[in-house]
């Protein structure tokens, strides 16, 4: 990272702790940048930071696994038979559009409070997403590659397994990258909307306290978390494409 990327952070949080020590100075809703590095050391210390971000790092990867799944599974489908594609196509473009946040009310109904209803949820956002791209991914396969496996009468399965999957996986990791954002990122929304769980939550209290500190104190560490869940999957990725002798940037 280069200092030169710090620059404006750092102008931004200055201006923002001279203005809220002067004239914003008895807020209710924003709060210097100091104070809110003191609520945060004061909610690692009391252990509800690590107990809020595990419950929605836990629920958020969850999430992304079954939706992963799924979304390989049938955007591989779709991508090897043009009449699956057919047959799924008003199906997948009628749920596709639809609002992951727009199931809580759902979700709540069938699971009530808690991890299963919140990973139903980011299940539901991060398919969509793997299933486009998955199935973009299996249709740009070098069709000799199919014609060889058809040759050798290939079951499925083998034609997943020995051709079309190591074929696939560098574009996989693209859409894996933006399932985590997504998986993050609607995880935290349904805490903030109807989950009484996890960092969202904690912010949304932080705020009905009218504690502006502990609110921004959590809205940065989750800037945080996010920021290093993105790095941490781009730095798998550009593992993968080296093993596969893929250049990477």
């Amino acid at each position: 990272m280069k200092l030169k990327s710090l620059a404006f952070p750092a102008v931004l949080i200055g201006a923002l702790e001279l203005w809220a020590r002067t004239t914003g100075q008895g807020s209710d809703a924003i709060a210097p940048p100091t104070a809110a590095v003191r609520a945060f050391g004061g909610a690692l210390m009391d252990g509800s930071l690590l107990e809020a971000t595990a419950f929605t790092l836990g629920s958020a990867a969850l999430g992304l696994l079954i939706g992963a799944l799924g979304g390989v599974l049938l955007g591989t489908l779709l991508g090897l038979s043009r009449r699956a594609a057919q047959l799924g196509y008003l199906s997948v473009e009628v749920a596709r559009p639809i609002p992951s946040v727009a199931l809580i009310p759902l979700a709540m109904l069938v699971f009530g409070f808690g991890l299963r209803m919140e990973v139903s949820v980011v299940a539901f956002a991060c398919l969509w997403p793997m299933l486009v791209l998955t199935q973009a991914a299996v249709l740009q396969v070098e069709p000799r590659l199919l014609e060889v496996a058809r040759a050798l009468q290939l079951s499925r399965l083998q034609r997943f397994v020995w051709i079309v999957g190591p074929a696939i996986v560098p574009r996989l990791f693209v859409a894996l990258r933006l399932g985590v954002a997504i998986a993050l990122v609607v995880a935290v929304t349904v805490e903030i909307a109807a989950n009484p769980h996890g960092m969202g939550y904690a912010m949304m209290i932080a705020q009905q306290s009218l504690d502006p500190a502990l609110m921004l104190a959590w809205l940065a560490w989750i800037g945080v978390v996010g920021y290093a869940i993105n790095t941490g999957a781009l730095a798998l990725q550009r593992w993968v494409a080296r093993r596969m002798g893929e250049q990477t940037a």
